[in-house]
Formats: C-alpha cells, sequence, structure tokens
C-alpha cells in the first residue's frame, strides 16, 4: 500500500489535486520569496536605521504582556514589528511552495530541497532576530541576522533560475555559448561579492547605526575597515568589466548577456551609493539604498555564476559541452 493511500480522503483528495509538473504558480512563487526576502532585508534596515531595533524591547513577544506591538509603543515599535511579521509571511509562501512541489519532490529534488532550506531557515532567522533583541542589539548577531538574509535572497534567486528552467537539469531552453573562462569568472565575483557583503557588516557594526542609542559597537576602526571593504568590491567590478567585455567582444547573446549587463548596473549602483555615503556623513537613507544594493548584488552575482555554470562552453571545430 503506498503511503498517499494511507492518507486520510480529504488528504488524498489534496495530492491528487497539487501539480505534477512545474507551473505558473510555483513560478510565482518562487519569484515571491525572492522579492520577500530582499524586502526583508529593506525592512531590517528601516529597523536599524530608524533606532527602531529594541521597538519590542523582548522576544517572543514584543512586550511582557503582549504578542503584537501596542498604540504606547508609537512608531518604532509598530516597525520592528512589522519586521517580524514579515518572517511569518516568508515562511507561508515557502510551505506552499512545499505544498505544491508535493508531488514533485522526487522528480524535482533541487527545487524541493531549496523550498525546503529557505522554510527551515526562517525559524532560524527568527531565533537570530530574539537574540538580537535578548543581546541588547549587539553588532555581530545583528551582523549575522543579516548574512542569513543573504543566504536566503542566494537560495531564493537559485530557485528562480530552477523554476522558470533557465538552469539546472531541468533547462528548458538552450542558452548562447560562454567561453569556459567566463564560469570561473563569474563564480569568483560571486565569492567576492560575499566576501563584500560579510566585511560591510563589519564596517555597519562599527558605524553610529546601531539600531539604538544605547546599543554597542564592535568597537573597530570604522574608516580603516571601509577601506578594507572595499578591496573585494574592486575585485567585483574587475570581474564584471571582464565579463561585459567579453560578452560584447564574443557577441554572445541570450541571458547570460542580460545577467552580465545587470551585473555591472548593480555593481556601478553599489559603488555610487557607497562612495556617497562615505564622503557625506553616512546618512541613513544611503545606508538603506546600501543594503537594497547588497541584497540585489548577491542576487545578480549568484544569477551570473549560475547562468555561466550552465552554459555551453566553446570547444574547438564549433562543438558545445556542458560546463
Amino acid at each position: 500500500m503506498s503511503t498517499v493511500s494511507r492518507l486520510p480522503k480529504p488528504l488524498r483528495r489534496l495530492v491528487a489535486a497539487l501539480p505534477t509538473e512545474v507551473n505558473t504558480t510555483i513560478r510565482r512563487l518562487a519569484v515571491l520569496s525572492l522579492i520577500g526576502q530582499t524586502v526583508l532585508v529593506v525592512t531590517g534596515g528601516a529597523v536599524r536605521l530608524t533606532a527602531s531595533g529594541l521597538g519590542c524591547p523582548t522576544w517572543p513577544r514584543c512586550t511582557g504582556d503582549s504578542l503584537v506591538n501596542t498604540p504606547e509603543m508609537g512608531i518604532h515599535g509598530f516597525i520592528e514589528f512589522g519586521n517580524r511579521l514579515l518572517t511569518f509571511v516568508l515562511a507561508a509562501v515557502a510551505a506552499a511552495m512545499l505544498v505544491y512541489l508535493w508531488n514533485l519532490r522526487k522528480e524535482r529534488r533541487d527545487l524541493f530541497l531549496l523550498a525546503l532550506g529557505l522554510l527551515a531557515s526562517i525559524p532560524a532567522q527568527a531565533v537570530i532576530g530574539g537574540i538580537t533583541v535578548l543581546t541588547q542589539l549587539n553588532p555581530w548577531v545583528v551582523g549575522l541576522h543579516f548574512l542569513v538574509s543573504m543566504a536566503l535572497v542566494v537560495l531564493a534567486t537559485l530557485m528562480v533560475n530552477r523554476a522558470y528552467g533557465r538552469t539546472g537539469k531541468f533547462m528548458n531552453r538552450v542558452l548562447s555559448p560562454v567561453p569556459g573562462a567566463l564560469s570561473p569568472v563569474m563564480r569568483a565575483v560571486a565569492v567576492f561579492s560575499g566576501i563584500a557583503v560579510m566585511l560591510g557588516v563589519v564596517v555597519t557594526g562599527a558605524g553610529p547605526h546601531a539600531g539604538d542609542a544605547d546599543a554597542p559597537r564592535n568597537g573597530l576602526d570604522w574608516d580603516l575597515f571601509s577601506h578594507i571593504h572595499a578591496v573585494p568590491a574592486y575585485l567585483v567590478t574587475a570581474g564584471t568589466l571582464v565579463a561585459v567585455y567579453t560578452v560584447v567582444r564574443k557577441r554572445i547573446t541570450g541571458p547570460f548577456r542580460t545577467a552580465t549587463f545587470l551585473m555591472l548596473g548593480v555593481t556601478i549602483l553599489q559603488a555610487a551609493i557607497g562612495f556617497t555615503q562615505y564622503y557625506n556623513g553616512i546618512p541613513a537613507l544611503l545606508v538603506g539604498a546600501h543594503m537594497l544594493g547588497a541584497a540585489l548584488l548577491m542576487a545578480a552575482s549568484t544569477n551570473a555564476a549560475d547562468l555561466a555554470r550552465y552554459s555551453p562552453i566553446e570547444h574547438g571545430h564549433g562543438q558545445h559541452g556542458q560546463s
């Protein structure tokens, strides 16, 4: 007797109604997950930059007596609780994705595991957020909270690519040939993007935007680490320029060409925001824009590296193979 046949009749009907191939709903849920993870970065930035980090002074409740924020807590409580509430929305999206993929859990194990990873990480993210509050916004815990969000952006980007058949084992299109050297270059760009983001967390932990007036700082030299943070950013820019030059010179078309120009645009935007905030006293609005840019950078670099990996490599005599 199969596992499904042993289920109660209503559940058997539900399983029978679930899709047996990747459909529009699954693709939309993947996109919604990526958008939601990016919005979570923005709302987390709003919590810090409006000094609302302790808007809910305890965890898991917002106050000792209330699960939600109260009118007496004002705008800070509203902002902090709104950020907490978004994690439940993202959990619902990830759970819905798992349900819709149930009949495909073996055939599309790639999507199922990505959705499972997104769902499993959300409670972990909530716990880290709770520790952040209970430690009075310790900058290292706050940084870990942000880095987990970056990892979730990466997972969500991969899910979108797999759901739309852009990359992976179940590609539904033939990609334009990509020179073999570009795949390691784009992987390096993705790695250095991650390093730049991690060092950016250290810089933020040393800077003035702590999330609360009494929150501790990490005690490091903000100016020194700003310059260290710039080194991998320069390498990201160099790698991206190499990719764009190669794409134009070899007249590569298709998704990878779009991905490289998107990566170039995000890199230039991040650099412009970074330099502007550095030379203008680190205004909160630009710091928030830089945090959004970090999420976009991780998504763009992941997308480009993913596409380079699954694009055919140019070989001699015009033959193509899988990288």
